[in-house]
């Protein structure tokens, strides 16, 4: 066996391997952006949005930091999304009976019946799955999704929560709506 066909053969593993990646990567963001298209036709909001209010009933938030946390994403992306919810009714912001500086964030009695029948979003069973995997797979997988936005020149763009619009007016993924 020459030189040549080892390098086909290589060559043709890793169009394989590459194949399997891309579809992988596809089924999730096809996953993800069929249940952001459910949640908007059942519930009026995005995905984000209704991610967020399910994260606000399994408790309320005591700030905009603590569910960043809870919805594993950046403090203005969160804080973003919970100002439509306040305009819409869905969540209030009020003060710390305690500490007065801090704002707590909870459903409202409309956000309530809305989750009534809101379908469980991808984004929540994507963390669940994520976080199943034992420590080192999960780090593992995150280090070559970094490796991965890098190499793709993404790694200096915000991460925004999953489908949230993003403006066109010279601010990328700031979220608009």
């Amino acid at each position: 066996m020459g030189a040549h066909t080892h390098t086909r053969r290589a060559r043709t593993g890793q169009t394989s391997d590459v194949r399997t990646a891309l579809d992988a990567l596809r089924r999730i963001v096809q996953g993800l952006r069929l249940s952001a298209a459910q949640a908007e036709r059942q519930t009026g909001l995005t995905g984000a949005q209704l991610f967020v209010l399910q994260q606000l009933a399994d408790a309320p938030a005591e700030s905009l930091n603590e569910l960043a946390q809870r919805t594993r994403t950046h403090q203005s992306s969160v804080s973003t999304v919970v100002t439509r919810l306040v305009a819409r009714g869905l969540v209030s912001r009020r003060r710390d009976p305690v500490d007065g500086r801090r704002l707590v964030l909870d459903l409202t009695a409309t956000g309530k019946a809305l989750l009534a029948d809101a379908p469980e979003t991808a984004q929540k069973r994507l963390i669940g799955a994520l976080e199943r995997l034992s420590h080192a797979r999960l780090r593992a997988l995150a280090s070559d999704l970094q490796r991965l936005v890098a190499a793709l020149g993404m790694d200096a763009a915000p991460a925004p929560l999953f489908f949230e619009p993003v403006e066109s007016l010279g601010k990328p993924g700031r979220p608009t709506r």
